[in-house]
């Protein structure tokens, strides 16, 4: 894996990719309608949207690995993830598989299980639970990923990312649980670009933090090794007394969840 294409290389988390992975390949192809800045040694840029599928497999062109980053990274309407977030996706794995991409590591999110109830420590096998649209449209990728992994023999990596930040910290408390660090997203995304052989994994992209519920205990080949922990800001964020909201404090989505909540909290066991 020597060619890295990043989609959405002008977001936050692609920006941190960008530098952290600044030489350790032959080539970082850059791609988004936003402006990149000035490009460096071994950079290229590609001014591309996802929702143009001949622009996307021209991109991928000699590529070898493709980091999915692009798309809606937020709760929005429908009209807005649904060109994005899953045709948008669609596009980048299809472009994939006809351009013999040997993997594609897709950006998932922790609202693709945001639903589970906080008190559970999860796994990477529970079955999705989405919090919101956004979320539904992260099942749909990781869906999307398995498909093109079984069918099509893409080695395919899904992380469910957490709360990554810029600036490079937790603000709240739920992200004590949550957080994940600049340094430790790029080792996560390193990892999966790197190690030599697998089919489909999915991955928290979380960092070492002491009241994490999330356990990569099935993916522990991928020798993902965080060092960060959120513990060492605790007693800052939870000096400031803020409470969290009543069903946000109740499952692992947080403030995604009460969004437009009209159901019965104790029917979401």
């Amino acid at each position: 894996m020597k060619r890295i294409l990043i989609t959405g290389a002008a977001g936050q988390i692609g920006t941190a990719l960008r530098s952290g992975l600044r030489g350790c390949y032959s080539l970082l192809r850059l791609a988004d309608i936003a402006p990149l800045g000035a490009i460096g040694a071994g950079e290229e840029h590609c001014k591309v949207d996802i929702c143009d599928i001949p622009a996307i497999e021209e991109t991928m062109a000699g590529i070898d690995c493709v980091v999915h980053l692009a798309g809606v990274p937020e709760e929005a309407a429908w009209e807005k993830v649904l060109p994005l977030n899953i045709e948008g996706c669609y596009n980048v794995f299809e472009a994939a598989r006809r351009q013999g991409i040997k993997r594609v590591i897709f950006a998932s999110s922790n609202h693709a299980v945001g639903f589970y109830r906080r008190e559970r420590f999860i796994g990477t096998t529970v079955v999705p639970r989405p919090d919101t649209r956004y979320g539904v449209s992260k099942v749909f990728g990781e869906a999307l990923g398995r498909l093109y992994a079984d069918k099509y023999g893409l080695s395919v990596a899904c992380l469910r990312i957490g709360t990554f930040r810029t600036p490079d910290r937790p603000a709240e408390a739920r992200q004590l649980l949550t957080w994940i660090s600049h340094r430790d997203m790029v080792h996560l995304v390193r990892r999966c670009i790197d190690h030599p052989n697998y089919h489909f994994v999915t991955v928290y992209g979380v960092s070492n933090n002491l009241r994490s519920r999330w356990d990569n205990s099935n993916v522990k080949f991928l020798d993902y090794r965080p060092e960060d922990n959120s513990e060492v800001f605790a007693a800052e964020i939870l000096a400031l007394g803020a409470k969290e909201n009543e069903i946000s404090a109740q499952f692992h989505g947080g403030f995604y969840c009460p969004m437009e909540f009209a159901g019965e909290v104790s029917r979401v066991d």
